[in-house]
């Protein structure tokens, strides 16, 4: 990772140009660093979890769009043309490009987009804004479990997008469990909506949820994690009948009892980046000031500094939530 110089660009008719204010790191941008990125185009500008405001705007941007602006970002792409597209669910564009990822992302001064991947922010600050991204990852997730409030939604996971499934399910009335292997995580989750809480390293995972369901088991598993024992937590672990919604990305292949899929007759979803719909539904959770913001935010780190942050979250990944560099 180095500091380095680019030209600033001007902003296109229909573009708007961004000052950043505060970008965040995240997992896939450890990932990339650590070279285990698959997905990842090099060399590359890292960034998709943006805090900015708006500097400049192109000509035939919509007058809703002003300069100062608080805003953050969309960081996808998608083609409106393949079977995802045209099915409505963009999000899930078999041709989208990821900022930070597939092209160049946000960590740097200015940024030109799109004016429509420009989300205003109405009462957040840019701060606030830098964890709008991941946690619509996680408000995605619980909408494609179709989760309501007679449900009992499990989150495996609680980084930043687990934290936002736990939320998204608790707003919705769902009795959450928490899992995850380190307690100061789970003591967080609790303040963000969860019921209940299971360290999967200490604990007896598959009693505890017995208790906890009166033998049932969770009706709703989101697995947050990306690792085979996780995925297979889920599926032993999810109700009769019950919903597997998978976010993670596991780094080997997983090896199932697959008669689990039929005997219980489960539905079980991918969920991949996030809706418009769920990026407002954030901003609007984040506007009751409820979320433990400086609870989320593990570390700032200005430009300079950036690259020691990260080696920092490499040497240690699961005491981090969050990487903020501030502009």
């Amino acid at each position: 990772m180095d500091l380095v110089d680019i030209a600033t660009e001007e902003p296109r008719a229909g573009e708007v140009m961004l000052r950043m204010k505060y970008v965040g790191f995240c997992g896939s941008d450890l990932s990339t660093y650590l070279g285990r990125n698959p997905m990842v185009k090099m060399p590359v500008v890292p960034g998709h979890e943006v805090g900015a405001v708006i500097e400049k705007v192109g000509e035939g941007v919509p007058e809703s769009l002003k300069e100062g602006m608080v805003v953050t970002v969309n960081p996808y792409t998608n083609c409106g043309k393949c079977a995802s597209c045209r099915n409505g669910r963009v999000n899930a564009c078999q041709h989208n490009e990821t900022l930070g990822v597939q092209r160049w992302g946000a960590m740097r001064e200015t940024l030109c987009l799109p004016w429509e991947k420009v989300i205003p922010a109405g009462q957040l600050t840019p701060r606030e804004c830098a964890l709008v991204e991941p946690m619509s990852v996680g408000f995605h997730a619980v909408n494609r479990a179709q989760v309501t409030d007679i449900d009992v939604v499990m989150v495996i996971g609680c980084g930043m997008v687990g934290m936002g499934a736990i939320v998204r399910a608790a707003l919705r009335g769902a009795t959450v469990i928490a899992a995850d292997i380190d307690d100061e995580k789970l003591a967080l989750a609790r303040q963000m909506g969860a019921t209940y809480t299971v360290n999967s390293r200490t604990d007896d995972v598959h009693a505890r949820l017995q208790e906890m369901t009166g033998g049932f088991g969770p009706d709703v598993v989101i697995e947050a994690v990306g690792s085979a024992p996780t995925y297979q937590m889920a599926v032993n672990e999810v109700a009769f009948t019950g919903r597997v919604v998978c976010i993670g990305y596991a780094k080997t292949e997983v090896s199932f009892q697959t008669k689990y899929f039929v005997q219980k007759e489960l539905d079980i979803r991918g969920s991949r980046n996030a809706q418009p719909s769920d990026f407002r539904a954030v901003i609007r959770y984040m506007e009751r000031k409820t979320c433990p913001v400086d609870q989320l935010i593990s570390n700032e780190a200005t430009p300079e500094k950036a690259a020691e942050a990260m080696q920092q979250w490499a040497e240690n990944p699961g005491k981090v939530f969050r990487i903020l560099v501030s502009f």
